[in-house]
């Protein structure tokens, strides 16, 4: 077979194979570049499994760049992985972003076995709550063997203690097989600090720019030309040797470009590429800071063609309505946090272009409502990022009451955005999902300590108050519980309910525009239009509200206690800390429907 690596500073570059050491010759033409691009090449005999490794002028041996198998963890020697050897049990001719209701789920503590095959145990069970794409967290190597997986140092393998690539593998073909697709969180703008061995290799980093991690990923100085296509080949290898349906894009606010073409663009083409060439659908979900609409507007229109992002502003506003939290970043939203909801509903950024006091200047850009499909923006009332850092990692579910996670739940998967779960809420897990890691390098575990406690001092947490990452307490306290999910069947059959019935009476493609909110700040009522279903909740926590709908006729689908329908006048009777879902009908007043509505 043909070993190939990329080493355009390197006199010498041998590949190991087991015992052999063969002398590799420099490439005329290497997968990324024209001549000369510092290409090197050897044919030897070698099969699936077969351990191999470069050395670089005479030094140690390296794991490959492109490995796509780490059998000792990133400092080892790489594996040969034949993925053609793999049995698909599925057909699969994928299933696109419209209409989707994702969960994102972390495969290390999804279960206490922390594996691709444990993890895939329910899959039947997210299949049947009405979850069309599970979102795994990110799977490539890292130090040790657990940890949040954004430290990963070998952007084309998987974590072996997971279960290696032959685990991710059956985990697709399993999901597959409950008409779930699978979306991989991939981690572009940094690599973590133990385990990376591509400055060794080439100008993969840069000290041009920073990142909260360090160097930044040289996407635009010399050599920038075969680090963009290292990154490129990681995410079309894992979409197409894995089958999966998408990616999640880490931070890309963090990829510092300065080129005419931002790398970002020249991905989501190759993807649209990939996608026409597979004859299934592919898309790229991006998390972003910027509020920038240009992220998500198409390349024929000026933007980097993703198909959508995470709105963290509606996060923001959502949780800051429920919690009346203000620290931080969410100090804006909690001035008028009803208001800003609504903000958020009808327009996707809260900041577009106004004043943001956490950032000290002003932010973001408007979304044109008109033309802006509201399904390019993620909705959600929680995630690995919103939780995880916290400092003690509380999930909702310990800081509000069933009937508040409930209306969250209702704004969330009956909105106008493309709705996420985070593993367990569905059943309002209590479990924490805190900040762990399994750093082998003892100055390093302790710098990682030493800085998540500092962190959290400048917020007035005490250092005791800061959990250990390094501790597997951590780990095993953040594993979900999942006799739990037997003792909360009211909240799992209210989120069952909602999904069903967005699935039901919710069109694919609504524009921004066709969601209109009214809200009352001081009565903290909102109600909320979206195609043919109006969301009113009363986030109030003792009065009782009156909630004008108007005068079309309306009929309850579902709601957090028993409603009757709107009066004469059309107004909607909600008790504090309630929600009502109620679908617009076509019949004429006067020819009568159905009583009180569905209740959980």
């Amino acid at each position: 077979m043909l070993f190939e690596v990329w080493a355009p500073g390197a006199g010498q570059v041998d590949l190991l194979l087991a015992d052999e050491r063969v002398a590799m010759r420099p490439a005329a033409r290497g997968p990324g570049g024209g001549p000369g691009t510092g290409w090197w090449q050897a044919e030897a005999e070698a099969g699936h499994g077969v351990r191999y490794g470069f050395s670089l002028d005479g030094g140690p041996v390296l794991p490959d760049p492109r490995s796509r198998r780490q059998p000792d963890g990133p400092d080892g020697t790489s594996a040969v992985v034949e993925h053609e050897r793999f049995v698909w049990r599925e057909p699969w001719t994928g299933r696109g972003l419209p209409g989707a209701v994702l969960y994102e789920l972390h495969v290390g503590t999804f279960t206490d076995a922390g594996t691709f095959d444990a993890a895939a145990g329910h899959l039947g069970y997210l299949a049947e709550l009405g979850i069309t794409h599970v979102q795994l967290m990110p799977v490539c190597p890292f130090p040790g063997r657990h940890g949040w997986g954004y430290d990963g140092v070998a952007p084309w393998a998987v974590h072996e203690p997971y279960g290696g690539p032959d685990g991710l593998k059956r985990f697709v073909d399993a999901a597959h097989g409950h008409r779930l697709g699978v979306v991989l969180d991939v981690v572009h703008n940094h690599l973590g600090p133990s385990g990376n061995h591509l400055p060794r290799f080439g100008p993969y980093f840069t000290e041009r720019y920073r990142t909260p991690w360090g160097s930044a990923v040289n996407l635009d100085g010399p050599g920038s030309d075969e680090v963009r296509a290292y990154f490129t080949g990681s995410a079309l290898a894992f979409l197409r040797d894995y089958r999966l349906d998408g990616l999640r894009l880490d931070a890309v606010h963090e990829l510092a470009d300065n080129r005419a073409r931002h790398f970002l663009a020249e991905l989501s083409e190759s993807v649209d590429e990939l996608a026409a060439e597979l004859d299934r659908p592919l898309f790229l979900i991006a998390e972003s800071d910027r509020n920038d609409p240009r992220t998500t507007l198409p390349r024929g229109a000026n933007g980097l063609g993703l198909h959508a992002q995470w709105n963290d502003d509606f996060h923001h506003a959502l949780h800051a309505a429920l919690t009346g939290e203000s620290q931080g970043y969410y100090a804006d939203f909690a001035a008028a946090p009803t208001t800003a909801l609504a903000r958020t509903l009808t327009g996707a950024f809260f900041h577009d272009g106004t004043w943001s006091s956490f950032r000290g200047r002003h932010h973001g850009a408007p979304v044109d409502r008109s033309t802006t499909p509201a399904q390019r923006f993620l909705g959600y009332s929680q995630t690995h990022d919103q939780i995880g850092n916290r400092a003690r990692g509380e999930r909702l579910g310990t800081l509000l009451d069933e009937r508040q996670l409930a209306c969250a739940a209702a704004l969330v998967l009956c909105g106008p955005f493309t709705p996420m779960l985070f593993m367990g809420e569905e059943w309002g897990a209590t479990t924490p999902w805190q900040y762990f890691t399994d750093h082998q390098d003892p100055r390093l575990a302790q710098a990682v300590r030493d800085g998540r406690r500092a962190e959290f001092a400048a917020h007035g947490w005490t250092g005791d108050e800061v959990p250990d990452p390094q501790d597997p307490a951590t780990r095993e306290r953040s594993c979900l519980r999942w006799p739990e999910r037997e003792h909360n069947g009211w909240l799992l059959e209210w989120y069952r309910r909602l999904i069903a019935i967005r699935h039901t009476h919710l069109p694919h493609g609504l524009r921004l525009a066709d969601t209109a909110v009214a809200h009352d700040e001081e009565h903290r009522w909102l109600a909320m239009r979206h195609g043919p279903l109006t969301v009113a909740v009363n986030l109030h926590p003792e009065k009782s509200a009156r909630v004008p709908l108007g005068p079309a006729r309306h009929e309850v689908l579902a709601a957090t206690h028993r409603c009757p329908p709107p009066d004469a006048d059309g107004t909607l009777r909600l008790p504090a800390r309630s929600a009502a879902v109620l679908l617009r009908s076509r019949t004429t007043p006067g020819s009568g429907h159905g009583g009180p509505g569905r209740h959980v």
